[in-house]
């Protein structure tokens, strides 16, 4: 493993281990500007990521979930970290256990190395573009993981447990979807990753952070997330959006 992936994941752990102790104790959560709810974890678990990136990069830019909401947006350039300290919040306010840390690192563009780390069964996910993808459950030894070939027909979809957009239905259908499977936060693209599913189309709202870590998983496991135009795929989905706010396009996630 490359020094950098290893930082990241010694990073998301630690931050897991923290989310995890706050998860079992609870906490109140409170709406952030845009209406979305936010924790003591999500704050504590940024501040362990930061505090470790920065010491160990201190001139590589970090674009972090919460700092971000705060108005506090680097200057990314080329080349920068993509943080979400807790994805699936609203999972985490639930108690259903589907929430991760996530850290990626970009390049031109592209999320080249990423780390997804779900504290509460502690199953850890990360890859990098020519190191491939793997994944551990607790103490464990790392197990490569590589995603699955498309079927003829009959494609099993991950989706949103919390967001349904109208028309999804149409959608999927037109893409011959035959089985759909709910889950929350980012696991979705580490469920194309690991051969588990074929199809993750998204047609609501995401943020850059929201998208990074799974997408640079799932492509080091050979899978691919692709940005839609008009319901119609227009290339790779991208990162260092400044001028749209780091917001995404509605994309389409596949397996092959």
């Amino acid at each position: 493993m490359s020094p950098l992936l290893q930082l990241m994941v010694d990073a998301a752990l630690e931050a897991g281990r923290e989310v995890e102790a706050i998860y079992g104790a609870g906490c109140a959560a409170e709406l952030k500007r845009d209406g979305s709810p936010v924790t003591e974890a999500d704050r504590r678990a940024e501040a362990i990521i930061l505090a470790r990136l920065r010491a160990a990069y201190p001139d590589i830019p970090v674009l972090a979930e919460e700092e971000a909401c705060e108005g506090c947006s680097p200057d990314v350039g080329s080349r920068f970290f993509c943080v979400d300290p807790l994805d699936g919040t609203k999972g985490f306010i639930e108690r259903n256990g589907e929430f991760t840390v996530n850290i990626a690192f970009i390049e031109a563009g592209e999320p080249v190395a990423g780390v997804v780390y779900a504290p509460d069964s502690r199953l850890l996910y990360y890859g990098a573009r020519g190191e491939g993808a793997f994944r551990a459950r607790g103490r464990a030894p790392p197990e490569p993981i590589r995603t699955r070939p498309r079927p003829g027909h009959g494609l099993t979809a991950i989706g949103s447990r919390n967001h349904h957009v109208q028309g999804t239905e149409e959608a999927n259908a037109r893409l011959g979807i035959a089985e759909y499977l709910p889950s929350g936060s980012s696991l979705k693209f580490c469920l194309l990753a690991e051969g588990s599913a074929d199809v993750y189309p998204r047609y609501g709202r995401t943020m850059e952070w929201d998208t990074a870590a799974g997408q640079a998983v799932l492509e080091a496991a050979g899978g691919r997330v692709m940005a839609l135009e008009g319901g119609k795929e227009a290339g790779p989905l991208r990162y260092g959006k400044v001028a749209e706010g780091f917001e995404n396009p509605h994309f389409i996630a596949w397996a092959r």
